[in-house]
């Protein structure tokens, strides 16, 4: 709780009925995305990674800490390592309320201290 937070800030956009918040420089240039498919109620969350290979990835929150195994993805730009959640699970709301920012530690990454801003709850929304 007490590291200071990644460099950045949250930039939030609608490419047709998916949203996207993503952390970081720009739109573009990020290190965190979440993003909602309304269609199945899921949202996916992932950081940029060199890694090619399934990877243990942890969030930790003011009130919860989870393993999630992320799999490698291609976005439009770069590799992801990304995992699903449903838009119900309890993980997501901890996010949006953790006091100031959530840690998502992946292996072979250096670990991301993102913020609780409002773009966490808007996803969230947007799915439920």
């Amino acid at each position: 709780m007490d590291a200071p937070r990644s460099p950045g800030n949250w930039f939030y956009k609608k490419v047709g009925a998916i949203s996207l918040a993503a952390y970081g420089a720009s739109d573009t240039n990020f290190g965190f995305v979440m993003r909602c498919d309304p269609a199945t109620r899921t949202i996916s969350i992932g950081r940029v990674s060199t890694q090619t290979q399934p990877r243990p990835m942890r969030i930790r929150t003011e009130t919860t800490d989870r393993l999630l195994t992320a799999q490698p993805r291609q976005g439009s730009i770069e590799t992801l390592l990304a995992a699903d959640l449903s838009a119900s699970d309890s993980l997501l709301d901890a996010m949006a309320i953790s006091k100031g920012r959530f840690a998502v530690e992946t292996a072979g990454e250096p670990t991301l201290y993102v913020p609780s801003w409002p773009e966490v709850t808007r996803i969230i929304e947007d799915c439920r």
